[in-house]
């Protein structure tokens, strides 16, 4: 008979994991020492802000025509009012200033108006204003009196590191959304807005990166949908937040990014750390697109005025959209990733990500509105199948230059070239246009068209006497920088 052995248990060994609390993770520090320490010299960086100040806010203004935006705003709890508290522009709320800068930041993106950064990952920097803007006024209708210039500084610091961190980071790839960023950089300037110490700013970004993130799927079919558009007011709202819990001296995660298995590297970001392009400044802000002819997702904003253009060639042949047979639309490869979608659209959030419904509707039209993705023209039942007819018609291709040029940092391009086949086989030149008209290299003939929209946008929600006031507040750099936040603000009450 064989002896058995007896099994021997082997006994559980300790790992000796360090306990030893770490050093903060360089690129927090790098973030809080750009916050504290950085002068911002570049009178064009200035002006930028300026200019982008105008359009986020007149972004907000017409964002409240439209109930599905309004119904959103006010206090966290019917009637509750804060004395003293941060104004929402275009309302009468006063609230306080986490609330308000989900309110701002909300009326701010939901129309997808405002800024736009392309890179490695998108996003919107202007949507930081809800956080600064609301920290901003609250402090100045209380103990720490603040101008407009201080305003300024945070914008092109809050836009510069959500810029930085998007140049070589891809956050959509692993699925996160780029409002995460938003949170981070709001933070930053949110805490040192509020006078936190170092210490505790490093505590209060480490923070925000602990969160867990939003994931991006509600930007993508099947399930796209309108939360993309206070997504980044809830953003920025959580960065007010957070800063005032580390105000009270709340610790932090100096190894948030970093530590193995359980920091954001390992659990967010397939283990790969952060990588940096250039130092922080203010290449941001100078280089910032602005969205100023069309409410539409920003890699097709050249698609949609190439379609302006094929609109009037069509008039001018006698032709309409009923005689296309096929678009090809020559693009780059992030607009093919986000917004080339077939089949049916359910609510406006759907159809400003599909670049076929954003090119159908100018080559029938000849325009682009707002109004041209809601449920009352795409599920009208005369224009709903015109337009329904003329994007599935509608291809895209990817342009490997396009997508070259895309990443260039000397080019930043955004370019789309649409070639119409008509259905007695004439085929038009192609309609290529690489440079939107926000883009840096257009901004001669951008800046007057964005003052009209920003005009447009005050008599939306304003006083004639309101405008004007507003109008001579804000036309002077020198005059607005001065200017303290309360009474500016003041001027968007009503």
């Amino acid at each position: 008979m064989t002896e058995r052995k007896a099994k021997v248990e082997t006994p559980f060994m300790s790992s000796h994991i360090s306990n030893v609390r770490p050093e903060f993770d360089q690129p927090l520090i790098d973030i809080v020492d750009y916050v504290l320490n950085y002068k911002i010299e570049s009178p064009l960086a200035y002006e930028t802000a300026r200019y982008c100040l105008l359009d986020t806010l007149g972004c907000g203004l017409q964002a409240l025509d439209f109930p599905a935006c309004t119904k959103l705003l006010g206090p966290l709890v019917p009637g509750l009012t804060m004395h003293n508290g941060a104004r929402v522009p275009g309302t009468g709320y006063e609230l306080d200033p986490v609330q308000a800068a989900f309110n701002i930041g909300t009326i701010i993106r939901w129309l997808d108006f405002n800024d736009t950064w392309l890179a490695a990952e998108w996003g919107h920097p202007s949507d930081n204003l809800g956080g600064i803007l609301a920290v901003a006024d609250w402090l100045s209708r209380n103990d720490k009196r603040l101008t407009m210039r201080d305003v300024l500084t945070a914008m092109i610091k809050a836009h510069e590191i959500q810029g930085c961190l998007a140049l070589e980071n891809s956050f959509n790839k692993v699925g996160l959304d780029h409002v995460v960023l938003v949170k981070v950089a709001s933070t930053a300037v949110v805490a040192q807005m509020l006078g936190l110490p170092r210490e505790q700013i490093l505590n209060a970004v480490s923070l925000a990166w602990v969160d867990g993130q939003s994931l991006r799927t509600y930007r993508h079919a099947p399930n796209a949908g309108s939360r993309k558009s206070w997504a980044a007011g809830d953003a920025t709202s959580r960065a007010v937040r957070l800063a005032l819990i580390a105000q009270t001296g709340e610790m932090g995660y100096p190894s948030v990014l970093s530590a193995k298995t359980w920091g954001f590297y390992d659990v967010s970001f397939k283990g790969q750390p952060f990588k940096f392009q250039r130092p922080y400044g203010s290449y941001v802000m100078e280089n910032v697109l602005f969205k100023i002819s069309f409410p539409a997702e920003f890699h097709s904003q050249t698609a949609v005025e190439a379609a302006m253009t094929l609109h009037a060639q069509l008039a001018a042949m006698g032709k309409t959209a009923a005689d296309i047979k096929r678009v090809t639309i020559r693009t780059h490869e992030a607009c093919i990733r986000i917004i080339d979608k077939q089949g049916p659209l359910n609510n406006p959030a759907d159809r400003d990500h599909c670049i076929q419904y954003m090119v159908a509707v100018p080559l029938i039209f000849g325009r682009l509105t707002a109004e041209d993705y809601e449920d009352a023209v795409a599920r009208d039942t005369t224009w709903g199948p015109r337009i329904d007819a003329v994007r599935a018609r509608i291809v895209c291709v990817e342009d490997p230059q396009y997508t070259a040029d895309y990443h260039d940092p000397e080019k930043r391009s955004i370019a789309n070239a649409l070639t119409v086949e008509l259905s007695d086989g004439t085929v038009l030149p192609e309609v290529a246009v690489e440079y939107p008209i926000g883009h840096r290299l257009r901004r001669g003939d951008g800046i007057p068209l964005l003052l009209d929209k920003f005009r447009q946008n005050l008599e939306r929600r304003l006083s004639p006497e309101a405008q004007q006031k507003i109008l001579a507040a804000s036309s002077e750099q020198a005059k607005l920088e001065a200017m303290p936040v309360d009474e500016y603000v003041g001027l968007y009450t009503v």
